[in-house]
């Protein structure tokens, strides 16, 4: 009972700080965030918003999105849909709890990194709407509301692996397998309801059309001299069969007669798309989809370490482009073959190196309490893989500890890399977490303990190269100058604002 109060409290304190619940027009949550629509942006009160406790950072993007952290958002939520669906019942909105948070000062340093992350966050939202971006943007909200299954999924296919390799509670070991294997034998059908509804269509239409993809009477049907499979094309084939749905019954719905559009336009939808996916798409996707686990693995078993060191590397960077985004059907089409997927682990790597530069940052500003007290608040959530408070709080205003939080990543990438190419395979069941959220998703095709101390073993590389990197050269004496010196404490922790979401992966 407490605990749903502590989190009735936040969600209160939250409401009045986005202007209430009638300027609330949409509500959702992720792996971390709570995301909003709102009829005026103007209304939100950001700085209240961060010093909620509860409140790791905000972001503003497609939706305004307060970062929560995993856990506790599932539990927010819940509590902000009840408060707004009583406003909006009974009146305005209640008003915030007597005891709720009021902004403080924080301490100058603080402040001025808050600042010019901010400032970096509007800059790269700027840069990142075009259309291409703005797509991707399309296909991580497909992807995104289905990673809570993924991980329960996932963390039941590890425990019922480890069940069966220990010969223990044989008798259950199948009723795991089962509901391990569930969603994913039928996750296209959720890509195609997701993508559907995300471009504009019905989205029972589009499910019903990817619905097609696994039915196994497709194993009857010949396209291109061979027969299909069920499953084939996967959530590929599924993601191309939504879209051709939305658009035939967009086209339907300009030139059917309003009197036959429910009998016809339904019909006309399913028969098309249908057709397309079943002597088109579902080959063509499969080709897709097959070239990528096959690149994937020529890519780790070649490349290696190299591989391993670029990906960890550049994957800071690539958030900041807005450009991880594309890389989330591609986790789920490994998943869906090989049962994880070998490329998170590396780029999880990037948010070793982020902690690891953290911690530098810490100890190279011994008079600055401000920015520690700061880096102390984020630690946590860093180590667990929700790296939004220290990137945009900490590493990336100072410009140089960015720089060398990507070396952190690399190294530790490149370690993965590294036993990837030596035949010991490390991979995720799951796409979202990062950190120490990700051991109990973890899978390869060594034995359980090889995969967890390769996987602990390339956290140690990046926290370690990233601190060292950070430690002797993230700093000029400019910026010593400038940020080592005495300040007061923040009445609060300053916290920053965050980088669009590593769903699938995050940092």
């Amino acid at each position: 009972m407490a605990t749903q109060d502590k989190n009735r409290a936040t969600a209160a304190a939250i409401l009045p700080l986005v202007g209430g619940a009638a300027n609330v027009s949409s509500i959702a949550h992720c792996m971390t965030r709570l995301r909003l629509g709102l009829h005026d942006r103007s209304l939100v009160d950001d700085e209240a918003l961060k010093a909620v406790p509860a409140v790791m950072g905000v972001v503003e993007d497609d939706t305004y999105q307060i970062v929560l952290g995993p856990g506790t958002v599932a539990r927010v939520t819940p509590e902000f849909e009840r408060l707004v669906a009583e406003a909006g019942a009974s009146g305005p909105a209640a008003p915030p709890p007597a005891d709720s948070p009021s902004p403080g000062s924080p301490a100058a340093s603080a402040e001025e990194l808050a600042d010019r992350g901010a400032a970096l966050k509007a800059a790269r939202k700027a840069k990142n709407a075009t259309p291409f971006k703005l797509f991707l943007r399309r296909i991580a909200n497909i992807f995104v509301p289905l990673i809570p299954a993924l991980i329960g999924c996932g963390i039941i296919a590890g425990l019922n692996g480890l069940l069966v390799n220990l010969g223990w509670l044989t008798s259950v070991t199948p009723a795991l397998a089962a509901m391990a294997s569930g969603f994913m034998a039928l996750i296209a059908v959720f890509v195609g309801f997701n993508t559907a509804k995300e471009f504009g269509g019905t989205p029972i239409l589009g499910g019903a059309v990817a619905a097609i993809i696994v039915f196994p009477g497709v194993a009857n049907i010949e396209a291109f001299g061979q027969k299909l499979s069920p499953g084939q094309g996967g959530v590929l084939g599924a993601l191309g069969a939504a879209v051709l749905a939305v658009y035939v019954e967009k086209w339907c719905r300009r030139w059917v007669p309003e009197a036959l559009d429910v009998l016809v336009t339904p019909t006309l939808t399913v028969l098309i798309s249908g057709l397309v996916t079943i002597f088109g798409l579902m080959y063509v996707a499969g080709e897709i989809s097959t070239a990528i686990g096959t690149f994937a693995d020529w890519l780790l078993s070649h490349g290696g370490a190299g591989a391993g060191f670029v990906l960890g590397g550049l994957f800071l960077p690539l958030v900041m482009l807005g450009l991880h985004q594309a890389l989330i059907p591609i986790h789920t089409t490994l998943i869906e073959q090989q049962g994880y997927t070998v490329l998170l682990p590396i780029l999880a790597m990037a948010g070793a190196g982020q902690v690891g530069a953290a911690v530098a940052v810490y100890f190279r500003l011994p008079r600055n309490e401000s920015i520690r007290r700061t880096i102390k608040s984020a630690l946590p959530a860093g180590l667990l893989g929700v790296g939004e408070p220290l990137i945009y709080g900490v590493s990336l205003p100072l410009g140089r500890p960015f720089v060398t939080a990507c070396v952190g990543g690399a190294f530790g990438g490149g370690f993965i890399g590294l036993f990837n190419q030596l035949g010991d395979k490390v991979g995720s069941t799951a796409i979202g977490p990062s950190g120490w959220a990700l051991f109990p998703l973890l899978d390869g095709n060594r034995g359980l303990g090889t995969t967890i101390a390769i996987y602990a073993g390339g956290l140690l590389v990046g926290y370690l190269t990233g601190f060292l990197a950070t430690y002797f050269f993230g700093f000029g004496k400019d910026l010593l100058a400038e940020f080592n010196v005495s300040r007061e404490p923040a009445a609060s922790p300053v916290t920053a604002t965050g980088s669009p979401e590593k769903e699938p992966a995050g940092v």
